[in-house]
């Protein structure tokens, strides 16, 4: 078991900004490089609503770009009101539920509707999102979103079906950890296909489809997929990859131009890792192939599920 490899920390930097921890009675930061978390502990006596509502009332609070929602404990967070005091009119960078492992095991979190929440800042151009449990995201659109990252163990076909169908003109960054079925993953690479030819979301220039279960059959369709010819990053990393799967990268027609492909944490062989790395080298392309998992293991599992 790679236990490191299923360890996840607080967010350090998101958006372009760097991440600060607010508590109340600190000074807020610059409002042009930094952003500030807001958390809550598990036994503390302030709830994460009121924290919020002392953060506001500090001056400049209405000139920060981005916030963070760190660990809310038991507060009903989530079934908040989009259209409260919470909103910004500055804010283009958001994150929730920024909860570290040594908080919260990824597959316990609870999200909600979140698509309201989205389309309550009309700026927003970062949204990164943890925990799959309850998510939802129907009709989604933001007409400046350029990244979108949602982090979990496991994202239902129904979650995925609604990424690909959300009307994101500016995305230029997406990452989803699909998840293994243990902890609610249920799509299958088919669900995927609005996203092959590029047409979906013509900006996107960094795509990460990793932390699954069927790695291989992700990596099959991407290899001769239109979309890659526009991508810079292919991050497919994270999951159960195999010979399989990276044979038929080793195949594929479209993936000459990346810059970067990142794939560690995998089980190959030490052979077809020697092939990968002499393929990168002659493309040109930066590769990632760290972490290799041992081949003797008979169960394969994906790097963050629980």
């Amino acid at each position: 078991m790679a236990a490191m490899s299923r360890m996840y920390g607080t967010t350090e930097s998101f958006g372009g900004f760097e991440v600060r921890q607010w508590s109340p009675g600190d000074p807020l930061g610059d409002p042009d490089t930094q952003i500030h978390r807001l958390s809550t502990d598990y036994e503390g006596d302030q709830t994460w609503a009121e924290q919020l509502g002392l953060y506001l009332q500090q001056p400049g609070a209405a000139q920060m770009q981005g916030l963070v929602v760190g660990y809310w404990s038991n507060d009903i967070l989530m079934d908040a009101d989009p259209d409260s005091e919470m909103v910004q009119p500055l804010l283009r960078v958001l994150f929730i539920n920024d909860i570290s492992s040594e908080e919260s095991e990824v597959s316990w979190i609870e999200n909600t509707h979140l698509t309201p929440l989205a389309h309550a800042f009309a700026h927003l151009t970062h949204l990164g999102i943890r925990g799959g449990n309850r998510l939802e995201l129907p009709d989604l659109k933001a007409a400046s979103l350029e990244t979108l990252i949602i982090g979990a163990g496991g994202l239902s076909a129904e979650r995925v079906r609604q990424v690909m169908q959300a009307d994101l003109p500016e995305l230029r960054h997406l990452e989803l950890y699909l998840g293994t079925q243990e902890y609610g993953a249920g799509s299958a690479a088919q669900d995927l296909t609005p996203l092959l030819d590029g047409q979906r979301f013509p900006k996107l220039r960094a795509l990460g489809l990793k932390n699954s279960d069927h790695q291989d059959q992700i990596a099959q369709i991407l290899a001769s997929a239109p979309v890659v010819r526009q991508l810079e990053v292919l991050d497919l990393s994270m999951g159960v990859l195999t010979d399989e799967g990276a044979q038929a990268l080793l195949d594929g027609t479209h993936l000459g131009a990346l810059k970067s492909l990142d794939r560690h944490f995998h089980w190959l062989p030490d052979g077809m890792v020697a092939r990968l790395q002499a393929w990168a080298a002659a493309q040109g392309t930066e590769l990632d192939i760290a972490d290799q998992q041992g081949r003797e293991d008979k169960w394969r599992y994906v790097a963050l599920g629980e």
